[in-house]
């Protein structure tokens, strides 16, 4: 079945720095990330269960958590490498994607 015969919803759990992917109401996944500075989230870590791996669920996960970190007006360091990989592949979060190296800089 693929992501998009399912019912694939992400929500952020602030609490717990991290957008958390269900598949069908199971929870499938998560995109983390840390609090750097004010208004700066670097997502370290995006993993997909072993159970949901390989049906293009970790897409659909980053863009997710991206697209949210936009409308919250954050800037965006892209530590994980899957998340790197997407930001590179589309080219669609430039405008919110620093490196931590320009967070250095701004101190």
């Amino acid at each position: 079945m693929s992501s998009e015969e399912k019912n694939i919803q992400v929500t952020h759990d602030a609490e717990n720095t991290k957008y958390v992917l269900t598949v069908d109401g199971q929870e499938a996944g998560a995109a983390h990330y840390v609090n750097v500075a004010d208004g700066v989230r670097d997502f370290n870590h995006t993993v997909v269960d072993d159970a949901f791996r390989g049906q293009g669920l970790s897409k659909p996960l980053i863009s997710s958590a991206l697209d949210q970190s936009r409308e919250d007006g954050v800037k965006v360091i892209a530590t994980c490498p899957a998340v790197r990989k997407l930001v590179r592949t589309t080219g669609a979060y430039k405008d919110i994607i620093i490196k931590a190296s320009d967070l250095e800089q701004d101190n």
